[in-house]
């Protein structure tokens, strides 16, 4: 409030007027409850309208004498409002026609009983076309009340305008300023009159009344340049509003209160004044008044000469210019949905040599908030969900806006096989959009996974990318982020606790006591949850009645008859930690003896990361999130979440995380978090939603860069094989990411090892073992033309890299098939060591994708697997163990066999086995078990001794990690 009488006083133009008498035939102005009498021969134009800026929805008042004579203005005055009112149905017309479904709202909160203006307003809106929601509370409601459905209303997309129809009492800063500034069609708003202060008439609503007001002496007056005009009335929103559109117009405008004590003086001066509260009689000839004063604005006209002042007064022109504001808003919202161009500033770096290490760099630089990156890449307002500064939710909304919009290019980056160490995906992915975007002025959005605790705090580190190529603040992305895996670890274990509990339960219940329990009686009413009647459905139970089931049906219901053997759901923890391996539950005496071995799995191999990572939606995801199958019954059949009774509950619990995570690079580009899965347990990559998003929110010269886990074997194979199938998307390019650390590897260097010292074969120039390890790059760039996609490989450079070694490298990539190949210097100069890359990466977009998946659902499972393991990984064969046939049986049996392949191998090799570098060949691949993510949508078998679970090295990352306890500042991350 402050603020806006701040901005009051700039308007204001207080005079001193010295005494004079009274002209002619002027009658002394009077305040509320106070009447003057005597003839007067005034033009007395009287206003009829209750809104918020016009006063109460309640109150009476009549004018007298020869207010009757109205002046040559009032010709063709009802043709204007006319003429308004067939404008603004144009306009609802033009935009239905660009938009069919559109369907523009105007909310009206009421407090009190119906007055005629407020039928008024509600005829002229029907009449425009626009549709009404109308909230009638009673006159004793509370001001927090009001808020309440303001709010509501504020959040509602689908209405566009908000009428407030209060008494004055209610008209408070709080209330006023409650209306989103986008919806407040009477301009009441500090924001709004700040803006029409400020001339911005193109996002401002100009207050009805005065704009009313303002028409009115148009008509009336010649010119209002050099006319004092005087507002009679309160210091509100209206008041300010007519004292700035009269000055606007050349007209001097003086402001007063009712109770001033030089008001008479002032008036004796005025040319032309406006009543905004209290009565008035008769003044003098000279005198042009105009009545907005709530006090005859609510009632009907039941007379002849009151019947003259609803014709030609205040309350129809300010309801229809009411009305054209809401239509304008209707406009500016329909307008907003449109794409909109990026207006992206970029942030400056200034590389420093040597490098300093990650965390300093992150903190050297200061992000921009993740609301203004938002704005400037075109997202709405009401499309984010701020958390803290520097991260945002999106909204799925986004998607059903720009749905019409074309895609961008789409950009995968994979590597070579990789040394323990990682080869720096994650840095080029970064390095590159920051390049695309910073340099080349492109559009573009890196898509990444959320990193887990498990190697953060393990050997590997943070994701965040490195050096000059990072997302940040890195502490915030490498640690808990938004909370998504928190959820994932939630859900699952919740599902995990579940299918104990009901194991116990039906161990030691009769199918009566069970029913009972499970269909209970609640202040005498029963009847079955939503899950429980999809179950009844399942079974085939066509009742809704819980009292009309017999035995055997209750028997059906109640007994789920889960063989503990056969359960595959195990829970999870976001930590490595070997000793939860193998692990028995249910030893406390109060479990009855119901021992079973289970074990963990890291929290990012769960099935609902998966899911996370693969749905479109929460229709979508809700539905997978039923369909995981955790354990046979003991007739052999599958017994899901669904028929555990959970999957609302799980669908409640990832209601967020389903959204991906808004955050920006060190040169301000964005980036989208979501989901984590690892590449050799899992699918390994990030969301097929953030991949959705970000194509339609580049346009169609812009670039996604999305990231694939380990190598090209790994994570790409599973990016096109299940990930491209679920989203129905195609890759235009593949980056491969390639070091000539681990070229050297595979052609025979030594060992690598995290946290000890690199053998000098690797630090210093050596083109022979260079040149003999890339036979494991040109195997994946081989991968990578199987499934049709032009591959451009960037060699990410190291400071012990020659350039001869270098050279070497990008050669043998070109003549290997690669469409260019290039050194990447993003780790030490940011986005500007990448233009080459970025550069090739637009050139090779431009080429035909020849994209193919590499084998036919159709396939049995087995010659899926085999395909995968002959053509990807280079082996002779498969072999399967006497569990993996049952499983794949089973799975045969149950229809699931036409489900794509999730292969859970090491990382560290194209065999099984960690230790054969290069590119092995002729071994068989040996497959331990097959498990099944029904929900997830994919077959899942675990190759040699491949685990869920990673253990802790001997010195962990968790070493080096600490919290300065006076600044909160963290160290030892990378």
């Amino acid at each position: 409030m402050r603020r806006l009488s701040a901005i009051r006083r700039v308007c204001q133009t207080f005079t001193p007027c010295s005494p004079r008498p009274y002209k002619s035939g002027f009658k002394k102005l009077q305040p509320p409850g106070r009447q003057a009498v005597g003839p007067g021969t005034c033009t007395l134009i009287a206003g009829r309208d209750a809104s918020t800026s016009g006063g109460s929805a309640a109150g009476t008042g009549k004018s007298t004498g020869a207010a009757t004579r109205f002046g040559p203005w009032q010709i063709g005055h009802d043709t204007v409002v006319r003429g308004i009112i067939q404008k603004s149905k144009e306009e609802i017309a033009a935009l239905q026609g660009a938009c069919p479904t559109f369907k523009s709202v105007l909310a009206i909160i009421q407090a009190g009983e119906d007055d005629y203006m407020l039928e008024v307003n509600k005829k002229i809106a029907a009449e425009v076309g626009l549709n009404i929601i109308h909230i009638c509370l009673p006159s004793v409601c509370s001001e927090d009340e009001i808020v309440d459905e303001i709010i509501k209303l504020n959040e509602d997309s689908s209405v566009h305008g908000i009428f407030l129809h209060l008494p004055s009492v209610f008209q408070t800063s709080r209330v006023l300023n409650s209306v989103k500034k986008e919806k407040d069609v009477d301009g009441v708003s500090d924001v709004n009159f700040g803006r029409l202060v400020r001339g911005d008439m193109n996002k401002c609503f100009v207050p009805p009344i005065a704009s009313a007001v303002l028409e009115l002496l148009t008509k009336s007056e010649a010119s209002l340049v050099g006319k004092s005009v005087l507002i009679a009335g309160e210091n509100g929103p209206l008041e300010a509003a007519l004292q700035f559109l009269i000055q606007k117009s050349g007209g001097v405008a003086v402001s007063c209160l009712w109770s001033a004590n030089n008001l008479q003086s002032l008036a004796c001066d005025a040319e032309v004044i406006i009543l905004t509260q209290g009565k008035l009689d008769h003044v003098g000839p000279a005198m042009t008044v105009i009545n907005c004063a709530p006090t005859v604005l609510s009632e009907k006209p039941n007379n002849q000469e009151t019947n003259h002042f609803m014709d030609w007064g205040v309350g129809p022109l300010s309801a229809a210019l009411r009305m054209q504001n809401a239509v304008e808003g209707s406009r500016r919202w329909l307008n907003g949905q449109q794409y909109k161009q990026w207006n992206l500033r970029c942030l400056k770096l200034q590389p420093l040599s040597p490098v300093p290490s990650d965390i300093e760099i992150s903190r050297s630089q200061t992000p921009k908030a993740v609301s203004l990156l938002a704005k400037e890449i075109g997202l709405l307002e009401d499309e984010i969900e701020v958390y803290g500064k520097t991260k945002a939710k999106v909204n799925l909304s986004l998607l059903e806006r720009l749905k019409e919009k074309p895609n961008g290019k789409y950009v995968l980056v994979a590597g070579i096989t990789p040394t323990p160490l990682g080869e720096g995906k994650s840095t080029v992915t970064i390095g590159l959009v920051q390049a695309l975007t910073a340099h080349l002025k492109l559009n573009s959005f890196a898509c990444l996974r959320q990193p887990s605790q498990g190697p953060t705090f393990g050997v590997k580190g943070g994701a965040a990318g490195g050096g000059y190529a990072q997302v940040i603040p890195m502490e915030e992305f490498n640690l808990h982020l938004t909370g998504d895996i928190h959820a994932i670890t939630a859900a699952n274990n919740l599902l995990a606790a579940a299918i104990d509990a009901r194991i116990l339960h039906e161990a030691t219940q009769s199918d009566k006591a069970l029913y009972n329990r499970l269909v209970p009686s609640i202040n005498g009413v029963r009847q079955f949850s939503a899950v429980q009647v999809a179950r009844l459905q399942k079974l085939g139970i066509k009742k809704s009645n819980p009292d009309s089931l017999t035995a055997e049906e209750i028997n059906l219901f109640v007994r789920l008859d889960i063989d503990p053997s056969t359960i595959t759901w195990q829970r999870v923890v976001d930590t490595n930690d070997r000793f939860l391996r193998k692990i028995t539950v249910g030893q406390a005496n109060t479990e009855k003896g119901f021992t079973r071995q289970t074990q963990f799995d890291i929290a990012v191999a769960s099935e609902i990361m998966a899911i996370l990572a693969l749905s479109d939606g929460l229709v979508d995801m809700k539905q997978r999130l039923g369909k995981m199958v955790v354990a046979s019954n003991k007739k052999g059949e599958p017994v899901t979440a669904e028929d555990l009774g959970v999957t609302g509950a799980l669908a409640v619990l990832m209601k967020d995380a389903i959204k991906p995570t808004l955050m920006q690079t060190l040169e301000g580009t964005p980036v989208f978090v979501h989901a984590g899965p690892f590449a050799n347990i899992a699918h390994g990559n990030s969301s097929v939603l953030a991949d959705k998003i970000a194509l339609k929110v580049v346009g169609e010269e812009g670039f996604v860069v999305t990231e694939a886990g380990f190598g090209a074997d790994i994570g790409m194979e599973k990016f096109f094989n299940i990930k491209c199938r679920s989203s129905g998307l195609c890759p235009d390019v593949v980056v491969l990411v390639a070091t000539v650390r681990a070229l050297k590897m595979h052609g025979g260097g030594p060992n690598v090892t995290a946290g000890v010292p690199l053998p000098k074969e690797y630090t210093e120039e050596n083109l022979q073992l260079a040149a003999d390890g890339c036979c494991n790059l040109q195997k994946q760039i081989q991968i990578a033309h199987i499934f049709g996609v032009p591959v451009v490989v960037a060699v990410n450079v190291f400071k012990t890299d020659s350039k001869t070694e270098l050279d070497l490298v990008c050669q043998i990539a070109k003549d290997s098939g690669a469409f260019d190949a290039v050194p990447c210097y993003h780790w030490s100069r940011g986005g500007k060591g990448s233009i080459e890359l970025a550069e090739a990466v637009r050139k090779a977009a431009q080429q035909q994708s020849q994209f193919r998946f590499l084998y036919d659902l159709q396939m049995p499972i087995v010659e899926k697997i085999r395909t995968i393991a002959q053509k990807i990984y280079g082996a002779k064969d498969i072999e399967l163990s006497p569990e993996a046939q049952a499983k794949l049986d089973w799975y045969n049996k149950q229809g699931f066999g036409e489900l794509p392949v999730c292969m859970a191998k090491t990382h560290l090799s194209l065999s099984h086995q960690p230790d054969k570098k290069g590119v092995p060949t002729g071994f068989i691949l040996p497959i331990r078990t097959v498990r099944a993510s029904i929900g997830a949508g994919f077959i899942y078998p675990l190759v040699g001794t491949m685990s869920t679970m990673p253990g802790l090295p001997t010195r962990p990352c968790f070493y080096d990690i600490d919290l300065d306890p006076e600044t909160e500042q963290i160290t030892g991350l990378f």
